[in-house]
């Protein structure tokens, strides 16, 4: 399926391609630049012309649920901004910064306050979210502050009815479960009881809709969203990293999902270990294993990135597959952090997607 004629032009004159973000059978996701009539911005560009024509009729209500949205948010400052909008495609502004799932604002009291606030001007606007229980809709910009993003189930109300209210209910509920996930000793007595108390439309959506919902989304569309590495991350990761450990000159290795123009989600490896021709061994034991398919790539490193507790920092794993190089600086805390990247950031091997300007802003010692 392609995209309509009006939207294909505008998008060849103006569009500057650049890393896919997400491909799934609702849209094709992906980061670049927008030529404005003040200029180039750095945009996000939504499009349904890949969209599987048994999930389009869906994909089409989502696409127009976040185009409203997105048009009624215009000037609060707690999402993007909606750039263009076609029939089939739309443009919105890119907002500098990473998702909570990984940024882990631990302790970091400043940013839910923000996000309080962001939740507090979207509802006053009239406009519940609706998806906001999933981490990776909700950012943590460069400025510190909190953002939201990917508005396909926002719902835009014109009075404060019911329906509104236990929306903006559980739109700051989910808030609040992050929160206690990030900053536990920062809830007040409030928060805590709303926490303790779903709303009545809530509990039975989890014990009816929702669970007719996974049964449709991860049954008919075998679609699985965690951390937007679908069911690759969630089923295969964990098989081929105990398959990985088997050899017995690799350390440890760490798994992470990318998005891939070609078959959606693409797996990468990153194995900590010393003989650099290790790889194409991995990839003759992989293959022998009858497991899951290989990773679509496999990096030797001599060590892996580790937090204070010594878990990989699959976060910044993630960034580096994904070639979102320039989010990576705002989480280096230190010039050794920087050292310690350039060797995997050289070498790493998913080049086919790069984005052609990612060394805009980023300053990390590649030279």
């Amino acid at each position: 399926m392609s995209l309509p004629r009006d939207d294909a032009v505008m998008l060849s004159a103006r569009w500057i391609e650049g890393v896919l973000l997400k491909r799934d059978v609702f849209s094709t996701v992906e980061r670049g630049r927008f030529r404005t009539d003040h200029g180039e911005a750095e945009a996000v560009l939504r499009r349904l012309d890949h969209v599987p024509w048994w999930s389009l009729l869906l994909a089409r209500y989502l696409f127009a649920r976040e185009r409203k949205a997105l048009t009624c948010a215009k000037g609060l400052e707690v999402g993007p901004d909606l750039l263009w909008a076609g029939k089939r495609a739309l443009v919105r502004g890119f907002i500098d910064g990473v998702a909570l799932h990984l940024a882990k604002p631990y302790g970091n009291i400043d940013y839910f306050r923000s996000a309080k606030a962001a939740l507090h001007r979207l509802h006053r606007a009239g406009i519940c979210h609706n998806d906001l229980a999933k981490e990776q809709n909700w950012l943590v910009g460069r400025d510190g502050r909190a953002y939201l993003t990917d508005f396909q189930l926002a719902a835009c109300f014109k009075k404060r009815s019911r329906l509104f209210r236990i929306a903006a209910y559980e739109d700051l509920r989910h808030l609040l479960k992050h929160k206690r996930s990030y900053a536990p000793h920062a809830l007040t007595p409030r928060e805590k009881r709303i926490l303790a108390r779903k709303s009545f439309a809530a509990s039975i959506w989890l014990a009816t809709g929702k669970k007719v919902y996974r049964a449709i989304t991860r049954g008919l569309f075998n679609f699985t969203d965690r951390e937007g590495g679908g069911r690759r991350l969630v089923n295969d990761a964990p098989l081929l990293a105990d398959l990985i450990r088997k050899n017995p000159d690799v350390r440890d290795t760490a798994i992470v999902a990318f998005a891939d123009r070609r078959t959606g989600v693409g797996l990468y490896a990153f194995v900590e270990a010393d003989r650099a021709a290790l790889e194409s061994q991995l990839r003759t034991e992989l293959a022998t294993a009858k497991g899951p398919k290989p990773p679509e790539h496999i990096q030797i490193v001599p060590a892996l990135p580790r937090d204070p507790s010594g878990r990989p920092r699959t976060e910044i794993l993630q960034l580096v597959a994904m070639n979102q190089l320039d989010l990576i600086e705002p989480m280096m805390s230190s010039e050794a952090d920087r050292a310690f990247l350039k060797d995997i950031l050289e070498r790493r091997k998913n080049l086919r997607d790069r984005f052609n300007f990612e060394t805009d802003e980023l300053k990390l010692p590649l030279n």
